[in-house]
């Protein structure tokens, strides 16, 4: 997702579940720029 290494997953007493809800919809803006930069090409 372009995030640092352990951006979300070594933050202490962070469960998997929390974990994912902390990310959210964290990919969406990558797979936009992704998509339009495609498109612009």
């Amino acid at each position: 997702m372009g995030l640092p290494a352990g951006w979300v997953t070594e933050v202490p007493g962070l469960t998997r579940k929390h974990q994912l809800k902390a990310l959210g919809n964290g990919v969406v803006p990558a797979q936009a720029f992704e998509a339009f930069r495609r498109l612009m090409d």
